[in-house]
């Protein structure tokens, strides 16, 4: 057992992407931010799904080239091999949690084209 504060930690990019609150040995647990105009490349795991759960604001999730816009309350489970990418073209900074499992250590994959979407 332990316990983690989210203010002791950090952001993976400054003021965006995972602050990792967890990060295995079974699954990884983050805190994760999206300032207006930012965006995360165009990925999947191989083994690994992915959780996000939209605390505040309002994202933009492509997966397999399908836009989904996201509101506060709202959750989207993405499967293994879904190509899935990350932006907030909103004025408003978004926050999200985000489950992935089983935890992997490298299992993600960058992906091409990823604002090729419909």
């Amino acid at each position: 057992m332990y316990i983690v504060d989210e203010k002791d930690l950090e952001y993976r990019f400054g003021d965006l992407g995972p602050k990792y609150l967890m990060k295995g040995p079974r699954m990884n647990y983050a805190i994760v931010q999206f300032p207006p105009n930012t965006d995360f490349q165009a990925h999947y795991h191989g083994i690994m799904e992915e959780n996000f759960y939209i605390l505040e604001g309002k994202i933009d999730i492509v997966v397999d080239n399908i836009l989904h816009t996201l509101t506060e309350g709202q959750f989207i489970h993405i499967e293994p091999s879904e190509v899935h990418y990350v932006k907030n073209p909103y004025d408003k900074t978004a926050k999200m949690v985000s489950t992935l499992a089983p935890y992997i250590e490298k299992d993600k994959t960058d992906a091409e084209n990823p604002t090729d979407y419909k």
